[in-house]
């Protein structure tokens, strides 16, 4: 029985190994940097389109390799204007990825993995099995269709980037790199890595290795709780990568690009919402300069955490502020299509 080939994906050579086949194949080693810009400046999803190469080249390329670009499988809108995408891979297995407009910006939320293996006990993403990481065209991909859509939809181009959706990126940490180095290069799609946030539940040796890569996107830490006992069983990870030696981390990441960091906390109703978890918090905070974005707790059917009352965030947030931190109260986009913040997972058909 013959098995078909399955092809490399080309968008996963370096230039080197393009322009090594280019050669071997009796073509111009030149022809290497136009096969770039279709693929990373112009989102080419077929050779077919590349015009400015011979039929003979478009044909060998077509017969050695494939562009395994991902594929809009359903798309949700939201009252609030918010888009969730599912999104179909050349393999059959299913990410989302989330559009969030809001007046000053517009946002794409992407996915890092299919699946996560951190089981999060709060996150709808944890309760899947992580399958696999994605490779740097497959996150890459998401930003391009999610920027098409923001245009479609509303006229205007993306302007920000989270890591947030599906999976834990530091896991993934090589492609992140290379899909982040993707999207801000000239030679991509050249936006500012300014814009750009990398989301993590913490791991301290990566972080501190995003340190030693000095890198320029923003850093953003799932904290939820600034107490090692809470965390922990909110967060098993917590278990290896203690608040100390995130702290360590974190404070060595600061010295090498001094990129303050965003920790990100979920206030939950009788469980991180007291006076006593905002000094917890504050203490904490003295580490770096930072900011904190306070998350409204988006229920999912797995899970039985309720959102903190209104008077106690305000409390909680008043607090912080008053003791220097910036501090931010964010409401959720796309609950009403379990788009929002920890609802993301694929339903089993």
């Amino acid at each position: 029985m013959n098995q078909e080939v399955v092809k490399r994906d080309i968008r996963n050579l370096s230039p080197a190994e393009i322009k090594t086949f280019l050669v071997e194949h009796a073509e111009p080693a030149f022809r290497a940097k136009q096969i770039a810009e279709w693929l990373w400046i112009k989102s080419a999803v077929s050779f077919e389109e590349m015009s400015n190469l011979s039929k003979t080249l478009r044909e060998k390329l077509q017969a050695h390799f494939a562009i395994n670009a991902i594929k809009i499988d359903q798309s949700q809108f939201s009252a609030d204007r918010t888009i969730k995408n599912t999104f179909k891979l050349y393999d059959g297995n299913i990410i989302e990825g989330v559009l969030i407009p809001t007046t000053e910006r517009m946002t794409a939320c992407v996915s890092s993995q299919v699946g996560c293996s951190l089981t999060c006990k709060f996150c709808a993403t944890g309760y899947m099995e992580r399958k696999r990481n994605l490779d740097p065209a497959e996150i890459y991909d998401q930003v391009v269709l999610i920027d098409k859509q923001a245009r479609e939809n509303y006229g205007i181009p993306l302007s920000n980037i989270v890591y947030m959706g599906m999976g834990e990126p530091l896991l993934n940490y090589a492609n992140v790199l290379k899909s982040v180095e993707y999207l801000t290069s000239e030679e991509g799609l050249n936006m500012s890595a300014k814009r750009i946030t990398v989301s993590t539940a913490g791991i301290a040796k990566m972080i501190r290795k995003l340190g030693d890569d000095n890198v320029k996107f923003n850093l953003a830490l799932s904290l939820h709780a600034a107490n090692d006992k809470k965390r922990n069983e909110i967060m098993p990870i917590n278990e290896q990568n203690s608040l100390k030696a995130l702290a360590e981390a974190l404070k060595y990441y600061y010295l090498k690009t001094k990129n303050p960091v965003t920790y990100e906390y979920i206030i939950f109703n009788d469980f991180n919402d007291e006076l006593e978890d905002a000094v917890e918090l504050a203490k904490f905070c003295k580490h770096l300069p930072c900011k904190v974005n306070i998350i409204e707790y988006n229920p999912i059917s797995f899970a039985s955490f309720t959102n903190a009352e209104e008077d106690k965030t305000e409390a909680f947030a008043n607090y912080l502020k008053k003791q220097g931190i910036i501090t931010n109260i964010r409401r959720s986009r796309g609950k009403d299509i379990d788009a929002a913040c920890g609802q993301l997972a694929v339903k089993e058909k």
